[in-house]
């Protein structure tokens, strides 16, 4: 039987590059990946268009039945950006603390404090916060408070033996089974004495305890929360669940060890193979992945005819998703495929071999092309983006060149962090390239600001969308709805609340501000390939819910849901 990853690799060139340093969820094994086929759909003109998505599908489901060691590893995604907080850390430390090594302790030792408890352990916060902090800790003092303090450690040391405090992370310590929801969905409030279920805008609370920390008003921000816990969960409906997460991260800053709860989630608790099989769910619930790949994948096969090779540049290559169904397409190609040269470009990992995973992405592509017969051609560099050089690209000026980056660039800081801004060097490289296309997926967001309000009322907005969007796609009772919610929606709350400066890579911009920031390096934008939004726009209308939107705005692709624009795709060549 044929097999997507067959052992051998005869007749590929394949280079490596290491030089370059540059809750526990269950394991369900009821969630094991099916296969899903997409049957072609009709576009307007009466043309079957298949896109090949199945590949990816395919692709994904061999990586979780071959390869036993994702069981055992993190996700890389996680772990690579886990990285980039860690080396922020020290980095900060290293220049804000000059005292006794004796004295240099990034967190002060806090105790467990229950998660029903309106106090909440603090350590070292930013100047934000930092009266709550001291009106925190003037309240430990209190010898009423230490009375009920101890009271309460002495309950929970009954029940409780885990040496870290369960309160701030966003994992539970030991494998729990789920709870079936009511069939309301959500556990039943407080009722009133007409039997009311008493209604409450989570939303606007949350608002409030932002407020709260803002103004450094703590009775009130602990009465919020208090009252917030009431009624959220990470089982219950989507405002339920989007006020869990954002209750977590407020308690991670109010401790002011964020960065390092968001370090250690990333790390530890669920493996590789539990974060890809939910995002396999999520594909198949939401378009936006999808719809992301057909666009750029199509713009680049409008370039290629009559071409014998093919160089991608791709920054963030992850696990090499996007690119299952172009090398399919590729080997359909009339009078054989050119020969595909990828650069594939990642974070490094932690430990000694920090291109590794750059590396098994190119041997999994490389398996994939001799199946399809397609010739290939492989470079991986592990290194910060800002870092690399030209000269690290193996570029050829009589090759034609793409620039591919989807979705990743949210990850770089900008200029509000670093003088220099690490985002323009990144552009300034690709502008350097000179590519013959450069394909530009970002996440549209608003939640970037350099003060928590505003930034906290747009992530906010922009989380609530997509927990609604799950809410009206995927099943409340759902294992893998859960996991792609905590491990990757959850951990972005975490990171956008809970940390700031350098540790907070999570800084998403808008399509306009894309729009400058291009036009700035040098770019000039390109037109859209109707054929290939008409397409998306088809295949949206057709197979998923009918809130999703695709539109367009100045050679921009747009898609959404329920008229909230989440993502943009565009296309860009050097001016």
């Amino acid at each position: 039987m044929d097999t997507l990853f067959p052992n051998a690799m005869n007749n590929h060139n394949y280079i490596t590059n290491y030089n370059h340093h540059t809750v526990q969820l269950p394991v369900d094994r009821s969630t094991q990946i099916t296969h899903h086929s997409f049957e072609p759909t009709i576009d307007g003109d009466g043309l079957d268009k298949p896109d090949h998505y199945d590949s990816v599908l395919k692709f994904l489901d061999q990586m979780l039945m071959e390869e036993d060691d994702l069981q055992d590893k993190p996700c890389m995604y996680n772990e690579c950006l886990a990285v980039q907080v860690e080396a922020a850390e020290k980095s900060l430390y290293n220049v804000l603390v000059n005292k006794d090594p004796e004295e240099q302790q990034p967190f002060d030792t806090f105790q467990y404090c229950s998660e029903s408890s309106p106090e909440y352990s603090a350590g070292t916060t930013s100047s934000e916060d930092s009266s709550i902090t001291s009106l925190y800790h003037s309240r430990k003092r209190s010898p009423v408070y230490e009375e009920e303090r101890e009271a309460k450690l002495a309950t929970i040391s009954e029940v409780e033996s885990e040496p870290y405090d369960e309160d701030l992370l966003l994992y539970e310590p030991e494998p729990q089974p789920i709870e079936k929801p009511s069939k309301r969905g959500r556990p039943r409030g407080k009722k009133s004495t007409n039997n009311e279920e008493i209604v409450v805008d989570l939303r606007d609370l949350l608002t409030q305890c932002a407020q709260a920390i803002t103004n450094n008003n703590s009775n009130s921000l602990f009465q919020l929360l208090t009252k917030i816990k009431q009624h959220c969960t990470p089982h219950g409906d989507a405002n339920e669940r989007l006020a869990y997460y954002f209750v977590k991260a407020i308690e991670a800053r109010l401790a002011g060890n964020g960065a390092e709860v968001y370090r250690m989630a990333s790390l530890k608790k669920i493996s590789a193979a539990q974060i890809l099989r939910a995002y396999h769910s999520y594909m198949l619930a939401c378009p936006f992945h999808r719809m992301s790949n057909i666009f750029a994948n199509g713009s680049i096969q409008r370039l290629i005819k009559g071409r014998d090779k093919l160089h991608i540049i791709d920054f963030g290559i992850l696990y090499g998703f996007q690119w299952p169904c172009f090398i399919k397409k590729l080997s359909m190609q009339p009078g054989g495929p050119p020969v595909l040269q990828i650069t594939g470009i990642d974070l490094p990992q932690p430990g000694f071999r920090p291109a590794d995973r750059v590396v098994e992405t190119g041997q999994r592509l490389s398996n994939l092309c001799k199946r399809f017969n397609v010739p290939f051609e492989f470079h991986g560099i592990a290194k910060k983006w800002e870092d690399i050089t030209i000269e690290e690209l193996n570029l050829d000026k009589n090759v034609l060149t793409v620039v591919n980056s989807v979705n990743r660039l949210r990850n770089i800081l900008d200029e509000t962090v670093i003088e220099n801004s690490p985002r323009d060097a990144v552009l300034r490289l690709i502008r350097q390239i000179n590519p013959d296309l450069f394909v530009l997926g970002i996440v549209n967001g608003t939640h970037n600001a350099p003060f928590l309000l505003n930034r906290f009322r747009e992530a906010l907005f922009h989380f609530s969308n997509l927990f609604d969007m799950f809410d009206q796609t995927a099943e409340r009772e759902s294992y893998l709805r859960l996991c792609y919610e905590q491990e990757v929606y959850g951990r972005e709350v975490m990171n956008v609340v809970a940390c700031e400066g350098t540790t907070r890579v999570e800084r998403p911009e808008t399509y306009k501000q894309w729009q400058s920031r291009n036009v700035r390096a040098g770019f000039r934008q390109v037109g859209l390939f109707r054929e290939k939004v008409e397409e998306v726009k088809s295949k949206v209308r057709l197979n998923y819910h009918k809130d999703f939107l695709v539109d367009e705005d100045g050679k921009w692709m747009l898609q959404g849901w329920k008229g909230r624009v989440l993502y943009a795709c565009s296309l860009w060549k050097p001016a």
